[in-house]
């Protein structure tokens, strides 16, 4: 089955004078039917010439805001780590335990 990811917000930090979001807290998850694997960071953001008021703001702006600013390329790469993540569930290259009972 293919891996879906979903980008969501977390929280917003803003300045109360003008709503002007400065940072904002992401997770990315990632599931392939059998396993689920998470991410969670934050990002800064510079003031925008327009501000967009923050009773307006939608997730889905938001969420574009994260990727503009990460770039494709660093987009691809938090969703690969997840990726990563996941084929290491189904076929473990590491283990812990003792031989003996």
């Amino acid at each position: 089955m293919a891996t879906t990811y979903s980008w969501k917000i977390a929280n917003l930090e803003r300045e109360t004078a003008d709503g002007f979001v400065f940072t904002v807290h992401y997770t990315v998850s990632a599931e392939d039917g059998t396993y689920s694997a998470g991410a969670y960071g934050s990002i800064g953001l510079e003031r925008p010439e327009e501000l967009i008021p923050f009773d307006q703001l939608t997730e889905e702006t938001v969420v574009g805001w994260v990727k503009e600013k990460f770039g494709e390329e660093k987009v691809e790469e938090i969703e690969q780590a997840l990726q990563s993540q996941l084929d290491e569930k189904h076929a473990p290259t590491k283990q812990a335990g003792v031989p003996w009972t």
